[in-house]
């Protein structure tokens, strides 16, 4: 398990800030491929969660031993460069003909920061919360985000900011910080990038 979680560190620390355009999975796009436009489109002709990963934070991984919901200075928070992020996503969000018909955020401050710069009111919604290092209820947490996706009348738009763990559940995939995958009702990954 040590070897385990030192592998995924390593991993998460080397592919942070990775992403720089978006990478299309199921639309069959080159890696390469610049494709903001597609993402807008794709957002707006099939609805669904852009599940993003909170913006850069302070170093470290998880929280510092005292850690406690609701009190941000127990906890790794945006840098001055996640709170850029999460304005940059606020205004590539606001340039869309489409707004989301809901904003959810983790508990964590750093969630809550990013969905506070980038859209101003959002909703906190357990599911959401970490699952890092046994915290939460891994299973029960990923159930609900799994129940709500496929629920979303078709065309409903949500924004989510959460933790890569809570990603990596969902669709198996990696999320750099502050990198959104858009799903769909059936639990797929569409596409996933920087909202700037």
């Amino acid at each position: 398990m040590n070897n385990l979680n030192t592998t995924r560190r390593h991993f998460l620390q080397g592919s942070a800030g990775t992403w720089a355009g978006l990478v299309l999975t199921s639309m069959g796009a080159s890696p390469g491929a610049w494709a903001n436009d597609t993402l807008a489109q794709l957002w707006r002709r099939e609805g669904g969660v852009l599940m993003i990963r909170h913006a850069s934070t302070e170093s470290g991984l998880g929280d510092p031993p005292e850690f406690a919901l609701g009190q941000c200075q127990t906890q790794r928070n945006l840098s001055e460069q996640g709170r850029e992020e999460s304005r940059a996503m606020g205004r590539w969000i606001q340039a869309q003909p489409v707004k989301p018909d809901a904003v959810l955020s983790s508990q964590w401050c750093r969630c809550q920061d990013t969905a506070r710069l980038a859209l101003g009111a959002y909703e906190n919604w357990w599911p959401l919360n970490s699952t890092f290092a046994g915290q939460g209820d891994a299973k029960a947490q990923a159930l609900a985000m799994r129940t709500r996706l496929r629920d979303l009348p078709p065309g409903r738009r949500e924004v989510w900011v959460t933790h890569q763990v809570n990603m990596t559940a969902l669709v198996e995939a990696y999320p750099a910080m502050g990198e959104a995958f858009l799903l769909d009702r059936q639990v797929r990954l569409l596409a996933r990038g920087r909202l700037q």
